[in-house]
């Protein structure tokens, strides 16, 4: 690539390889586990390693796509996927992702020194802001539902189910698989917000995933399979936005690939066997530490937009702590559902030993 387009796109030295590798990896197991397709790690990893916003959402939408696919056959398997409300959500989430590419690119263009550092920093502020504000209250709403409740087998709360149930806005649509019967007008708005979202910073998932389960009334199994259908088509359309723009850094794509395509079908075996009040209370504390670690990077961005008076010095301090916030939670966050895959791993193999039963895991 040539022109103004090209210097958007960092040399990848090895050691940036692997740590794209391992968010990759990372969001994989987070994406299986929760269906939220793991970009609220993965777009602000890549920030963090110097790549421009833009480039990072475009990038990680492509590979959604891939992604989403594998997991969307995983859960398909055990019956976790409601097609038909994927894809009335996509009617209305392709033109959330059109209106975010052309707000992201537009502010890439107009905002930062066309050839310096600060380059495509209005986007990042954007991206970053967006990211902070959206997933801070989705976090906390969800963390606030799931400390209220008693026992470990508590559902999530229908209690916005249960109010929209009393507003009839017809045509009100059922769905089998989800169980549930939703106003068409609610299923387009949440459509829109998913499919702007995924746009913006390449998270569609954590408004997708508690709108099912929150609005819809959807069981949080079927909600996380359901969203990983719907994202497989909205990374299809996002990737096509954005490579039209020439703003696709395909190694990226693939380094992405190499770790989440391992991860994904750890996180996805989890869903089965972690206690559904973990999945929920691990969600909304690993994405609660993310927004953190994401909005001590802002401080950076108002700076290279001249809206905060600091000295550039205190760049490096600012992403190496925004860096390592993330990668913590995020390595914790992968460790707790890997530690519940294994020792479930292990128990049904000593099941299988005691009672002498066959199975695939008895070797």
């Amino acid at each position: 690539m040539h022109g103004p387009l090209a210097q958007m796109f960092i040399d990848i030295s090895f050691s940036a390889a692997l740590q794209i590798v391992l968010i990759g990896f990372i969001g994989g197991v987070l994406s299986g586990f929760i269906g939220s397709g793991g970009a609220f790690f993965m777009t602000p990893g890549m920030m963090n390693l110097g790549i421009h916003g833009i480039v990072a959402v475009a990038s990680n939408i492509t590979h959604k796509f891939g992604k989403a696919m594998v997991g969307s056959h995983a859960h398909g398997k055990m019956g976790n996927v409601d097609r038909r409300l994927a894809l009335f959500m996509l009617i209305t989430a392709a033109g959330g992702i059109r209106l975010a590419v052309w707000i992201v690119n537009l502010l890439f263009k107009g905002g930062g020194d066309e050839h310096g550092a600060a380059k495509g920093a209005g986007a990042n502020l954007y991206i970053s802001l967006v990211f902070v504000c959206i997933l801070s209250v989705v976090a906390l709403l969800m963390l606030r539902d799931v400390l209220s409740k008693d026992g470990e087998t508590a559902g999530p709360s229908t209690r916005i189910a249960q109010l929209l149930g009393r507003i009839y806005l017809p045509p009100l649509i059922h769905f089998k698989v989800a169980d549930v019967k939703v106003s068409l007008w609610v299923i387009l708005l949440m459509g829109l917000a998913t499919g702007y979202l995924a746009g913006t910073i390449g998270v569609g998932g954590f408004i997708g995933v508690p709108a099912m389960i929150y609005v819809f009334g959807v069981p949080t199994a079927v909600a996380a399979g359901t969203e990983l259908y719907l994202a497989m088509f909205m990374g299809a359309f996002g990737m096509l936005n954005y490579a039209w723009e020439g703003y696709v850094d395909l190694r990226l794509v693939f380094l992405l690939y190499i770790g989440s395509l391992l991860g994904i079908h750890l996180g996805t075996y989890g869903v089965k066997v972690v206690n559904e009040k973990l999945i929920r209370l691990a969600t909304a504390v690993i994405i609660l530490l993310c927004v953190l670690s994401r909005g001590i990077a802002i401080p950076v961005y108002l700076r290279q937009m001249n809206f905060l008076a600091i000295d550039a010095r205190w760049d490096a301090y600012f992403n190496g702590a925004s860096k390592a916030l993330l990668f913590a939670s995020g390595i914790a966050g992968c460790g707790l559902i890997l530690y519940n895959v294994f020792r479930a791993h292990r128990q049904r193999r000593q099941l299988q030993s005691t009672f002498g039963i066959p199975g695939p895991l008895a070797t």
